[in-house]
């Protein structure tokens, strides 16, 4: 696969443009303390009922390894969408290291509650 390419199971992927709106909310969520960074922390959050969406690398190679995350999300009814890089979903988080999956967490009377809300009803209409 040539690096232009993406592998077709990351679906639904954020074209550039809102892959730049997306990770600048990721930036202003690790201020709030509302991100979790990694499969396994991403997992954990929607076991647990507390992410608001999930956003994943569509670059990770193999990429079976979190394509648990999109069945969990469709079960616990959570938005998620996939961006192409996994070194800018890292530097988005905050961390050197490249991230493969992220969670936005909830909080109640959190300032970024209309962003977040916004963000998941532009997520819904990519899967449309």
């Amino acid at each position: 696969m040539s690096s232009d390419e993406v592998n077709p199971k990351a679906y639904p992927l954020a074209d550039p443009q809102f892959t730049t709106t997306i990770l600048d909310l990721l930036q202003q969520a690790v201020n709030y303390k509302q991100l979790r960074k990694g499969a396994n922390e991403a997992t954990k959050c929607l076991n647990r009922g507390v992410a608001e969406f999930i956003v994943m690398a569509a670059d990770t190679e193999p990429l079976e390894i979190l394509l648990h995350l999109p069945l969990l999300c469709e079960d616990k009814n959570v938005s998620y969408v996939f961006v192409r890089s996994k070194a800018a979903l890292g530097r988005a988080c905050g961390v050197t290291r490249p991230v493969i999956a992220c969670a936005v967490t909830a909080n109640e009377g959190s300032q970024l509650k209309s962003q977040i809300q916004s963000l998941q009803q532009n997520i819904e209409r990519l899967l449309i």
